[in-house]
């Protein structure tokens, strides 16, 4: 489907030493209060905060990965294979569980121009001879599989199997900065039955936490994003973590109650499913509901299929409601326009994948990037916060 601390050291609550900076001067007790914490950090452990939120808190059990945003539409980050080890840039995926990167034996045209892995650089590379095929919505890979040691955020995996490009059919990735995709959800969704890259991490004990969370930054803000792995920063949201169960572990599947516009419902009738994909850059749904959501928004429909919104109607325009576990997550117009050189189109797009109920929704880049995101893989569970 593929279209993708704050450490206290505190005696007592006065003497908080805060060592990140904080944006605009604000103090520890501002940032707690602004996020929703600070009356239940006082409640629960008035003599020793670090007792409840040292583990939140702590840089030393997180690996926290910079993102780089394209155009609202895919997120980028570095990671490396191989010793000494070779650098490539990857797109972290919530929506596949393979990992690969263009390699030396690809000829492909969409494989120029893109850093490319070579095994007889690497003294910790193994062959195994398999092969690898991964189909996604848009775009395919083929290739073999090897092993080899893979850092992501300072974390160094051993004996990660990944996936060594053959062939990159047509143009689906040229266009693309990404050297190849990282995938993040569950096992059952791997090609070739690989152990992903995060149960390794998992396994091999290098989180503290069994979970990751994405911060997406929106309007082309280039900088800012970031994936965190054993770890929750809480300077990225505000109020409190609403938490829902995965309905299904292959990708990260959750339930959805309903999708409403000024009240009314319009879209995921009795409920649907939906999974949170960062690595699709709209919101997708079955192509009637998607219908119905854009007449509800005023957005109109282009010559090559595309919805279009006047930028200046922002103002004007409803809220989407997605209600998930009996909690309302509103999208605002500005949330849910991609807003580029001065133009505006919607962020929400027909496209069928198969499920339950007549198709799957994905919750992709357009909600991720108003709801930090969590991916609790110890409880098998998202956890949802508006972001800061």
């Amino acid at each position: 489907m593929k279209w993708l601390l704050i450490t206290l050291a505190c005696l007592q609550l006065s003497e908080c030493l805060i060592r990140v900076p904080l944006r605009k001067g604000k103090s520890a007790r501002q940032v707690l209060k602004d996020r929703g914490l600070l009356e239940e950090f006082l409640k629960n452990h008035p003599r020793n905060p670090y007792a409840k939120y040292g583990r939140l808190f702590n840089t030393q059990s997180m690996g926290t990965e910079p993102l780089s945003n394209s155009m609202d539409m895919s997120y980028y980050g570095a990671i490396s294979i191989g010793t000494p080890p070779q650098s490539f840039t990857v797109i972290f995926d919530t929506g596949s569980s393979n990992l690969w990167v263009t390699s030396v034996y690809c000829s492909s045209p969409a494989c120029e121009n893109h850093s490319k892995f070579a095994p007889s650089r690497s003294s910790t590379y193994r062959a195994t001879g398999q092969p690898l095929s991964v189909q996604y919505g848009y775009g395919s890979m083929t290739g073999v599989l090897g092993y080899d040691t893979v850092t992501v955020a300072y974390s160094a995996v051993t004996q990660q199997e990944f996936g060594l490009t053959e062939t990159e059919p047509g143009n689906a990735f040229s266009a693309y900065q990404m050297d190849g995709i990282l995938g993040l959800a569950y096992p059952d969704l791997a090609a070739s039955g690989i152990t992903p890259f995060f149960d390794n991490m998992m396994s091999q004990n290098l989180v503290e936490q069994d979970l990751f969370a994405f911060y997406l930054t929106r309007e082309n803000d280039e900088s800012g994003s970031e994936v965190v792995f054993g770890g929750i920063d809480p300077y990225h949201y505000r109020g409190q973590i609403n938490w829902v169960p995965v309905s299904r572990q292959d990708y990260w599947q959750i339930s959805v109650d309903s999708i409403t516009v000024n009240g009314q419902a319009v879209a995921c009738n009795g409920g649907c499913q939906a999974i949170v994909d960062t690595g699709t850059s709209l919101l997708t749904g079955p192509s009637s509901d998607i219908s119905s959501i854009q007449q509800a928004i005023g957005a109109t429909e282009g010559y090559y299929g595309e919805y279009t919104i006047n930028c200046n109607s922002l103002g004007s325009m409803p809220n989407v409601v997605f209600t998930i576990n009996g909690i309302d997550y509103p999208l605002t117009p500005s949330q849910y326009a991609i807003q580029y050189g001065g133009s505006c189109s919607s962020g929400f797009e027909g496209m069928y994948l198969p499920g339950s109920g007549g198709g799957l929704w994905i919750l992709g880049d357009v909600f991720i990037g108003a709801y930090y995101s969590i991916f609790d893989r110890g409880n098998n569970r998202m956890g949802f916060a508006p972001i800061a």
